[in-house]
């Protein structure tokens, strides 16, 4: 596993990064923006697939006051698509459990959850995590 992206900064105050990506999902996310346009990841910290990332077209999900913006992706530009950038939130209550560790978003084959749009790919996103440093 080789972590290529970095997100951004989002947390006021913070200076590091949160959330990482692999080339595998740097790849994917690339092939799955241009069929389903600007994309968003959510990690609600629910039972079942809550609890995995979950990857949405932006205006097929609304966040709110209850969530938190971890990090911002600023993907690059390709010979078909112009530069954007994925926002990756996570639900508030679920930041609280979360908050000592840094996330690196990698891809496997296998069925991800239902309305993330990897599915039909026949991969799923997971997310690998590891402590931050004290």
């Amino acid at each position: 596993m080789t972590t290529i992206l970095a997100s951004r900064p989002e947390i006021p105050g913070e200076e590091f990064s949160r959330v990482a990506m692999t080339d595998e999902t740097l790849e994917l996310l690339q092939k799955l923006r241009g069929i389903h346009g600007d994309l968003m990841f959510h990690l609600s910290g629910g039972c079942c697939d809550g609890s995995s990332p979950m990857c949405y077209p932006v205006d097929d999900f609304r966040t709110s006051a209850q969530d938190v913006l971890l990090g911002t992706f600023e993907m690059p530009a390709t010979e078909h698509l112009p530069a954007s950038e994925i926002g990756f939130w996570v639900g508030k209550p679920h930041f609280t459990y979360i908050r000592g560790s840094h996330i690196t978003l990698d891809v496997v084959d296998g069925r991800g959850a239902g309305f993330s749009v990897e599915t039909p790919e026949g991969k799923r996103f997971l997310m690998r995590s590891a402590l931050l440093p004290s």
